[in-house]
């Protein structure tokens, strides 16, 4: 049994008074492998203290010297990266080859990404030729508190640590309660960098007490969440006591349209796109809507390539999916596919229940609706599991109309072999992201949604201008120098 009992606050392992635990749970097992403790606010005073405290001398150090960090933190991550996808699989139940090629590697892509975007960052910048005197400055905004969620956890921590890090920014991260092990072992990481005491300070705990206690602490001057649009709410209101600058990413119903013309296998993708990590992205293609010329081809595709979709332990080689997180998400997506049921839609594959041969673990069928009417609840609620609606359209203008009718929007995807068709589309579709024909965005593209989805955008220069803040300066001594 693991048990994780110290917080990383002011450059030191420290223990926190509260008696507050949580319980690690294999997802795949249903039985207890750890114990985290979850500190309290007098955890989070302490942090944010030792934040403040580091932050004049880290705001004001030269940029050369935060990157060598970067770069420390980068090639110690790279020498212990077994380590974090262990943890990744064991903590959120990940299988173990996805852990490996996508989960724990997304840091390092980060950091790459963030290093080769900071080389062309300007945080000094002329105003225009017409104010030769004038200067744009973007500075680092203070103490920042970060909030991250179990389903990715170390892409989502290093999408908001490395930044923060790169811009000046001292910080409290507060990982996942479901997901402490990858964060923990990033701080040891921070910590053999030799990153300066109080500038990165992690403390583990719950939403209701340590989330709150940082939303609503006077001297965190921004909050950075990755988590659900209900939670995401919570933040905003909470942050408004203080005019806290808020960067919210949140859930996502992405719609898949695939026209006529799309290539062969689109429609396999699309399933493949859905299912990944279990269905537990924000960005999953999660309504197809397919043209009705070839709706019921891709039906057929959607069926038999969801019924070949293995299910596996997490700690099992292989190309399956593994578990949702816990019993909790396991009885919501059960309910929603009961729900999916009862209001009409066609169960073309999987359903209620877990798969053949799995009697404990929290693993879901993969499951496609077809015939899906877009207000059905399957088709808005985000149901963060393996769980796919087929949705028919008969022309452009419908399949927009679809795909927009929704509170969210973070990504849509577009399959199409007409270069005109497929940027018109992009450019109506609601939503922060595009994907096109299964090209993937590129290093440091932004990542973030609208609406419900929140208005983050995190990854390359909109990733580190997130914790800038931006000041106007006139009089500037001599033009010619920056």
């Amino acid at each position: 049994m693991l048990e994780l009992r110290r917080f990383y606050v002011g450059g030191h392992w420290v223990s926190t008074q509260s008696n507050a635990e949580h319980l690690l749970v294999s997802p795949s097992t249903e039985e207890p492998v750890g114990i985290v403790s979850l500190g309290n606010a007098d955890d989070v005073n302490a942090a944010v203290a030792a934040a403040k405290t580091a932050f004049p001398t880290w705001s004001s150090a030269d940029l050369a010297e935060r990157v060598r960090f970067i770069e420390r933190i980068h090639s110690i991550y790279s020498a212990r990266i077994e380590e974090v996808a262990r943890s990744i699989s064991t903590e959120m139940g990940a299988p173990i080859d996805l852990a490996r090629t996508r989960q724990a590697p997304a840091a390092q892509r980060h950091m790459t990404n963030f290093l080769e975007a900071v080389k062309r960052f300007q945080f000094i910048r002329p105003l225009g030729n017409h104010a030769p005197h004038d200067r744009i400055l973007m500075e680092p905004i203070g103490v920042v508190g970060l909030i991250t969620p179990w389903n990715w956890p170390m892409h989502q921590v290093a999408l908001k640590v490395i930044p923060a890090l790169l811009a000046g920014c001292t910080m409290v991260l507060k990982p996942s309660e479901f997901a402490p092990l990858s964060s923990s072992l990033l701080a040891e990481m921070i910590h053999e960098a030799g990153v300066p005491a109080g500038v990165f300070n992690l403390i583990h705990g719950d939403g209701e007490e340590v989330g709150s206690a940082l939303v609503l602490h006077p001297d965190v001057a921004m909050i950075s969440f990755t988590g659900s649009t209900g939670a995401g709410r919570k933040v905003l209101r909470g942050a408004a006591d203080t005019f806290k600058r808020v960067a919210l990413e949140l859930g996502g119903k992405g719609a898949n349209l695939v026209f006529a013309d799309a290539d062969d296998q689109a429609i396999e993708r699309g399933l493949k796109q859905c299912f990944s990590n279990s269905g537990q992205s924000c960005n999953a293609p999660t309504r197809m809507l397919v043209e009705r010329s070839i709706y019921d081809d891709a039906i057929e595709t959607a069926r038999q390539v969801a019924e070949a979709t293995p299910v596996g332990a997490s700690d099992m080689p292989g190309p399956h999916i593994g578990p949702v997180i816990s019993a909790r998400q396991f009885e919501r997506v059960q309910t929603l596919i009961e729900t999916g049921i009862r209001e009409g839609a066609q169960l073309v594959a999987g359903g209620l229940g877990r798969p053949a041969g799995l009697n404990k673990g929290y693993f879901v069928r993969p499951t496609v609706f077809a015939d899906v009417a877009n207000s059905m609840a399957i088709a808005q609620e985000e149901i963060f599991g393996p769980v796919l609606s087929i949705i028919p359209f008969d022309s452009e203008d419908e399949a927009v109309e679809i795909a927009n009718s929704t509170l969210y929007g973070l990504t849509n995807y577009v399959q199409s072999q007409d270069p005109e068709k497929r940027n018109r589309v992009a450019r109506r579709l609601h939503s922060g992201m595009v994907e096109m024909n299964g090209q993937p965005r590129g290093a440091g593209a932004p990542f973030g949604g609208v609406r419900y989805s929140g208005g983050a955008r995190e990854g390359g220069d909109w990733g580190l201008e997130e914790f800038l803040i931006v000041k106007s300066v006139s009089g500037w001594g001599d033009p010619t120098i920056s």
